[in-house]
């Protein structure tokens, strides 16, 4: 099996020897970048599995670089921050990224999650193309129509209006959640486990900053906030 190619950019010079030694004990291959230009130029070079991004990194903040990243891939993208600040944590999640990680951090930790990330990618669709569900499910299940909106859960398409939406796969894993119950309240914590893979408790403004990211691709109105409780897709 190939190993994961992991591109983590960070300037600081002993995090980044450390932790890159780290992760190669772990068996990922890493390219470690000192800046976000470089680690632009090995992004489009390398194609890496999954992005590590500092956000406080030079020549391209990690925020610019996750931006960058995401106009041209759904490569997962983690990011890291010495700062649990809201800010920080709420401009790398709209920016694209699909969790992020508080400096300083355990390496099990990280490999946790760097491993959580990918396993979510590798089975985005899983659950909805019949790997774990019944035998003989009916193929018409496959599509799945809420109002003007169209959930090809096969070909993992979506279509709004009939045009298609483009997702990454924590949106569309997000996504298949609300539409496997539709109308049925998902609390924040059950998103974190069915969606981020936390065995452990997280930090819900993952959940709500990819709600308000989904929202604008597939109308503001059709994920609704339930207060106290989570948001459930109308039915």
């Amino acid at each position: 099996m190939a190993e994961t190619h992991v591109l983590f950019v960070e300037d600081d010079d002993v995090i980044r020897e450390a932790t890159q030694l780290a992760l190669e004990r772990d068996g990922f291959r890493v390219t470690a970048m000192p800046d976000g230009l470089q680690g632009l130029d090995a992004f489009r070079s390398n194609r890496p599995d999954i992005a590590l991004l500092d956000v406080m990194v030079p020549g391209l903040d990690g925020v610019s670089l996750c931006r960058r990243i995401r106009d041209e891939s759904t490569v997962p993208v983690i990011m890291l921050s010495a700062r649990a600040d809201s800010i920080d944590v709420v401009l790398g999640l709209e920016a694209g990224a699909d969790d992020y990680v508080t400096k300083p951090f355990d390496g099990a930790v990280l490999v946790a999650r760097i491993r959580a990330v990918l396993r979510r990618f590798g089975h985005a669709g899983g659950a909805a193309r019949g790997e774990s569900g019944p035998a003989g499910q009916d193929e018409q299940a496959a599509l799945l129509v809420f109002g003007d909106l169209e959930i090809d859960t096969e070909g993992m398409e979506v279509r709004k209006a009939g045009d298609q939406v483009a997702l990454t796969p924590t949106e569309m894993r997000l996504l298949l959640e609300f539409s496997s119950a539709p109308g049925t309240v998902l609390s924040r914590d059950k998103l974190l486990e069915r969606v981020w893979d936390y065995g452990w408790g997280g930090d819900t403004r993952v959940v709500d900053v990819h709600v308000q990211r989904l929202r604008t691709k597939i109308g503001q109105d059709r994920i609704e906030t339930v207060r106290g409780f989570g948001y459930k897709l109308k039915a």
